[in-house]
């Protein structure tokens, strides 16, 4: 019988990688600062993010990035590389050495992508080491200022009322707006038709103009619309009402409990990251989350830290892409 099996590297990074694994044994026990200060990190730690900069998923890179940098006593740069709904960004985590210097944050649309597309460069799951879910922001229903629709039920009687004569608007397909709209659409036995644009701003203008009746819409990007009255909102997905809008009620509130996905931010490493390191990095973004300045910081972009343990976050990832599976395929929905 082969004793060395799980061992395909050799010598001395062997040795290394067993005592970073014993090492998690013991630290676990020890608190984040009893670490060895010539221990993980030793260099700067670049985190990915497949998105433009400017987007709340760039915000919420930088925010945990700077205080992170400002903890660990290292440089932690953000790197843009968006493109392939995400996958491009990823696909260079998902490949780089399994070390902790190269990390990912990325939208729950990546656990959505292997629903989508018939080829992926990896495997969501598998290729990946969940370090934390970072933060969620709710997603909410809106519509034009300018309707005649005052509520929820408002608008599923008019929809009800004229078949096939209204729309929904997302920012792109497959994202968390659209299958939340898919799901509404399904749970609520709407004909409605899916208008996909090219980002939120696009299709927010057409509710605005009434040229689509309605959208599911990650809240950072809508909030100012509503607040300025240009919008009107009519629920969000969150588990309780959102602080900065008040009088909205929840779709839980409205009967439709199931209607919950949410945008949400996680925090990923390459697979086969040592789980001392994986503990490491899961400990310090902890505190990080934990800080006023940095709590703020996300709740202004409608965010909500969450902070979940590795273990949890890894069952959280597996139950998600199996409902985001289950609602592509009943709609569906098939890019390449």
């Amino acid at each position: 019988m082969n004793h060395h099996k799980q061992w395909p590297q050799s010598g001395a990074w062997d040795r290394r990688r067993f005592m970073i694994a014993m090492s998690g044994t013991v630290a676990a026990g020890l608190p984040s600062g009893a670490w060895a200060q010539d221990d993980f990190p030793s260099k700067p730690i670049r985190i990915m993010v497949p998105f433009p900069a400017g987007g709340p998923t760039d915000i919420v890179a930088r925010v945990v990035g700077q205080a992170l940098s400002e903890r660990l006593r290292q440089t932690v740069t953000i790197e843009n590389r968006p493109g392939a709904s995400g996958m491009i960004g990823a696909d260079a985590v998902a490949k780089a050495a399994p070390d902790g210097y190269t990390l990912l944050i990325n939208v729950s649309g990546h656990l959505v992508n292997p629903a989508l597309f018939s080829k992926m460069p990896h495997d969501p799951l598998k290729d990946f080491q969940p370090i934390t879910n970072v933060a969620t922001t709710p997603i909410q229903l809106v519509i034009s200022a300018d309707s005649p629709v005052r509520s929820f039920d408002d608008l599923l009687k008019l929809v009800r009322s004229q078949p096939g004569k209204h729309s929904f608007a997302s920012s792109s397909n497959g994202t968390p707006g659209h299958l939340t709209g898919e799901l509404l659409k399904t749970v609520a036995k709407l004909d409605v038709l899916h208008v996909p644009y090219k980002g939120s701003a696009p299709a927010l203008t057409d509710v605005m103009g009434g040229q689509v009746t309605y959208m599911l819409d990650s809240m950072p990007s809508s909030i100012a619309l509503v607040k300025s009255g240009r919008l009107r909102s009519l629920a969000v997905t969150s588990p309780r009402r959102v602080d900065v809008l008040p009088d909205v009620p929840t779709f839980a509130e409205l009967n439709y409990p199931g209607v919950n996905l949410s945008s949400w931010y996680g925090l990923w490493g390459p697979a086969k990251l040592p789980r001392a390191v994986t503990a490491r990095i899961y400990a310090e973004v902890k505190e990080v989350l934990a800080m006023p300045d940095v709590r703020k910081r996300i709740t202004d972009v409608l965010a909500e830290p969450v902070g979940d343990t590795p273990e949890q976050f890894s069952a959280f990832c597996a139950s998600e892409a199996q409902r985001y599976a289950g609602i592509v395929r009943a709609a569906g929905i098939r890019l390449e």
